[in-house]
């Protein structure tokens, strides 16, 4: 505990400290997020957050990986995998952040990455079976790698639409999936997830509302792919510790979101990969809450998925179906609430 502490310490400060410069670098070059009808905010806000993420979550890895403490023992190879990942979807963030990059670009650059995640080991050899033993994927496990990165890092995009909402979305699945790992002495999921906690936390001092700078494309890339990195840590080993089902879970809301944006666009014939007003916290600032308790909301929710994919860890299997499905009232309550006060709101 003390080390993933002081790893999460140093990687919030020096967020903290590059954050300022990431937000000059954006103002100069013009990566400014404009008002707009999906937008939330009424001013111009610098891009470019996401910069100060990657380059904190990546020296403190690295610096601690060479320096003297528990981290010396840690394989490279994940490591290394990860910064070689990161490359291409931050310089895909930043080309989105400057201007607009095409949706199957998008896809394409994401599942490189994913790919390459997959030449260093990451990989997903098992699926969890709620209801038996563990499902080896085989040949599939390089498809469902790529899937899940693909899925998460979208989701992740999704859900940055409100000043602090994704930073503390990520840093709440952090603390999750930093539990899970710590129940099964999982020490490089404890120290990624420390260090991601951190950097999010930092940048939290710039992007709480009212946000004077905002991650962009830049950071939901960087925080989706290593989130899924990090899940894929575990279940790289081929052992039940961390299999999908509890980072789907801790990351349930983000995930829907995406997954309902996905549907609710093919239903009406929109393009799937486009925008719209109709995400989880639009609904919710459409039924009259502010900004500040859409957040409150939103946060409590993915507390809530987050200690429950840390009680399914520890609970027999039989309890999982009745705690998914707990969940999924949850979040249907939710939506239902803030659906009909929308429509008494315009009657």
């Amino acid at each position: 505990m003390p080390y993933s502490l002081d790893i999460a310490v140093a990687s919030g400060v020096l967020t903290l400290a590059l954050t300022p410069a990431a937000r000059a670098l954006a103002v100069r070059v013009g990566a400014l997020d404009h008002p707009g009808p999906r937008r939330v905010h009424a001013v111009a806000t610098p891009r470019f957050g996401g910069l100060s993420m990657a380059v904190a979550v990546l020296a403190v890895a690295w610096l601690a990986r060479v320096l003297p403490g528990p981290a010396r023992i840690l394989d490279t190879r994940p490591l290394l995998g990860l910064t070689c990942a990161s490359l291409p979807m931050l310089a895909l963030g930043v080309l989105d952040d400057l201007g607009s990059v095409g949706p199957w670009v998008k896809l394409l650059v994401q599942a490189c990455a994913a790919l390459t995640l997959t030449v260093f080991g990451y990989g997903v050899p098992l699926l969890t079976n709620p209801f038996g033993e563990h499902i080896v994927t085989g040949i599939w496990s390089v498809p469902l790698t790529v899937l899940w990165v693909v899925a998460l890092t979208n989701a992740i995009n999704l859900i940055d639409g409100l000043d602090g909402l994704a930073t503390g979305v990520v840093a709440i699945a952090c603390g999750a999936l930093w539990m899970t790992g710590r129940g099964h002495g999982d020490f490089y999921v404890m120290f990624l997830s420390s260090i991601l906690l951190g950097a999010c936390a930092g940048f939290f001092v710039w992007n709480r509302p009212p946000a004077r700078i905002f991650m962009g494309d830049t950071g939901s890339q960087f925080l989706g792919l290593t989130l899924s990195a990090i899940s894929l840590l575990e279940n790289r080993k081929g052992t039940a510790a961390l299999t999908l089902l509890l980072p789907l879970v801790a990351l349930g809301v983000p995930i829907a979101d995406g997954a309902l944006a996905f549907v609710r666009r093919f239903v009406r014939g929109r393009p799937v990969f486009g925008g719209d007003a109709g995400h989880i916290h639009h609904r919710l600032l459409d039924a009259g809450l502010s900004p500040q308790a859409t957040l409150g909301v939103l946060w409590t929710l993915s507390a809530l998925f987050g200690g429950a994919a840390v009680l399914l860890d520890r609970a027999p299997h039989a309890w999982t179906p009745l705690v998914i499905a707990l969940l999924g009232a949850v979040l249907f309550a939710v939506l239902l609430t803030a659906r009909h006060r929308a429509r008494n709101r315009r009657s």
